[in-house]
C-alpha cells in the first residue's frame, strides 16, 4: 500500500483542487492508496474542507493537530501514523505536483528506498527567495557532516524501512531532509518544475526560513562551534601581532606617537562582536541541548477523524 501525507495549515482555497489532482493520480497507479492529512492548527475552513475528504472516501484519514506545531512536526505525525509499505510525502498547496508520484512509485518499484524531488525550476517564487534557498542549500553541504541534495524538499517518497527508522529519532528541532540523508539507504531523484501556488500566501515567512536554516546548520555539523573557535584565534593572533608592531614601533622611535582612541575603539568593538557571535552560536547548541533534555512530545494531536472501511 502506498500511504500519502499531506501537511495542511491554511489551504482552504487550495484544498478542493488539490485532492481532485490526488484522487486522479491514486486511481492510475495500479496500488491500494490511502491519504493522510495532518491539519497543524489551521484558523480556515480547511478542517471543514477535511471532514468532507474524509466523508467522501473512507481511504482518507484526517489529523488534526491541538495547535500550530510546524511543517517539520506535522510531516512526522503523518509519518507516524502511515500505514503503507511506501510513503510520499508532499504538501498541499499544489506547488508540487502531485502527477510527479506516478514516476517516484515507479523509482520506488526498482528498489529505490527514497525518491526525493529536486526542483528544476521554481516558478512564481520571487528572485531573492530562490536565490537564498540556493545558496542555503550549498552553505549547508559546506557546513554539515551529512551530504543533503541540493534543491530537494520535503516531496519525497520514503520505504517503510525508512519511516521505522526516522520513527525512531525523536530530536524536536526536526531537519527532516537531513534526517532522511542520515539513515542512508538507496537513494536517487527525480527531478521536476515547481508550480507557483494556486492560491493564498505561503507560510514560510522570511523568520521562519531563518530558522529553518539554522536548524538544517547545528542538527547535523558542530562546525559553527569550531568556525567560532578558528575566528577567536585569528583575532587573538592580529591582536597580538598589532600590538607588537605598536611597541617595536615605539622602541625603535620613541617620538613616535601612539595610536589613538580610535584605533582602540575600532579594535575593542571588533573584538566585542567577535564574543558575542561566538557566545551566540554557543548558545544556540546549549538551547537546543536544554529543549532536548524535556522530552517533550513532538505534537498532541486534538482529534483523528477517519472512516470505518
Amino acid at each position: 500500500m502506498i500511504s500519502i501525507v499531506a501537511p495542511v495549515f491554511n489551504e482552504h482555497a487550495v484544498l478542493p483542487a488539490f485532492a481532485e489532482r490526488l484522487d486522479a493520480v491514486r486511481a492510475g497507479l495500479g496500488e491500494q492508496t490511502e491519504v493522510v492529512y495532518v491539519d497543524d492548527g489551521s484558523t480556515d475552513a480547511s478542517i471543514e474542507l477535511l471532514r468532507s475528504l474524509v466523508e467522501r472516501d473512507p481511504s482518507v484519514r484526517v489529523m488534526s493537530l491541538s495547535r500550530n506545531f510546524g511543517h517539520q512536526a506535522a510531516i512526522s505525525a503523518g509519518l507516524d501514523a502511515a500505514r503503507g509499505d511506501g510513503v510520499v510525502v508532499i504538501d498541499a498547496d499544489l506547488q508540487d505536483p502531485p502527477e510527479v508520484i506516478t514516476e517516484m512509485v515507479a523509482r520506488w518499484r526498482e528498489g529505490n528506498k527514497v525518491v526525493y524531488g529536486v526542483r528544476n525550476r521554481r516558478e512564481g517564487e520571487r528572485a531573492t527567495k530562490t536565490l537564498t534557498a540556493r545558496w542555503f542549500y550549498r552553505l549547508l553541504g559546506r557546513m554539515s557532516d551529512t551530504p543533503v541534495a541540493l534543491d530537494s524538499g520535503d516531496f519525497r517518497l520514503l520505504d517503510r524501512q525508512v519511516v521505522d527508522a526516522l520513527s525512531t529519532m525523536r530530536e524536536e528541532n526536526r531537519y527532516l531532509r537531513g534526517m532522511v540523508s542520515w539513515v542512508g539507504f538507496r537513494q536517487c531523484a527525480v527531478a521536476y518544475d515547481r508550480e507557483p501556488r494556486a492560491a493564498g500566501a505561503t507560510k514560510f515567512t522570511w523568520r521562519r526560513m531563518f530558522s529553518f536554516a539554522v536548524d538544517g546548520i547545528t542538527s547535523f555539523s558542530d562546525r559553527p562551534l569550531r568556525l567560532a573557535i578558528q575566528l577567536g584565534a585569528l583575532v587573538t593572533t592580529s591582536a597580538f601581532l598589532y600590538g607588537l608592531w605598536v611597541v617595536i614601533g615605539k622602541l625603535v622611535n620613541p617620538d613616535r606617537a601612539v595610536p589613538g582612541y580610535t584605533s582602540l575603539l575600532v579594535a575593542v568593538l571588533f573584538l566585542g562582536g567577535v564574543q558575542l557571535l561566538s557566545i551566540g552560536i554557543l548558545g544556540t547548541y546549549v538551547g537546543r541541548t536544554y529543549r532536548e533534555t524535556k522530552r517533550r512530545p513532538l505534537y498532541v494531536v486534538a482529534e483523528t477523524i477517519e472512516r470505518a472501511r
